[in-house]
């Protein structure tokens, strides 16, 4: 179940993580299938556990956005030049400093798009936490590959801490 207000991005991760999931062997239902979410409107509590247990769903995967953070940095412009013994003539000294290369000054921006991810025992009446991941992205410039790739990371690491 991914939580975000855009219903496609959330339906494109579910789907994603539901397919990893059955790569490992563990049979997965995007939340899309079964609950009904019309945008802008909150799932009834009630709802969700009726969907739960309609479908005997034993456990349920929950992953939320935490935060993006930008991070700006000013990259001072440099000057290169060839180091030369030519200084001591006017001549010489046009010859080394005329061909000068400058770099300008930029700015460079860096995203950090932070995610939660939690997986809830259905045993318990309350749902129990069984596992829990916080992963970060980078500059992610295309949806599609950052869920990609969130989604084989949040199975990797379910499968070498033995949770699946």
């Amino acid at each position: 179940m991914g939580l975000s207000d855009k219903t496609a991005i959330r339906a494109d991760f579910e789907d994603a993580l539901a397919a990893q999931l059955a790569e490992t062997g563990v049979e997965a239902i995007p939340a899309n299938t079964i609950l009904l979410r019309p945008q802008s409107a909150t799932l009834d509590l009630n709802y969700l556990k009726t969907q739960v247990r309609e479908n005997r769903i034993d456990a349920v995967m929950v992953s939320r956005l935490i935060k993006v953070e930008t991070n700006v940095t000013y990259i001072p412009g440099t000057a290169y030049v060839v180091p030369s013994s030519y200084y001591n003539t006017f001549y010489g000294y046009y010859g080394v400093v005329y061909p000068v290369v400058y770099s300008p000054d930029y700015l460079r921006e860096e995203k950090k798009v932070r995610i939660e991810t939690n997986l809830y025992a259905t045993s318990a009446p309350d749902g129990e936490l069984v596992w829990t991941g916080v992963t970060d992205t980078f500059n992610p410039s295309n949806i599609h590959k950052a869920i990609s790739g969130l989604v084989k990371l949040i199975v990797k690491q379910m499968q070498s801490e033995e949770v699946l």
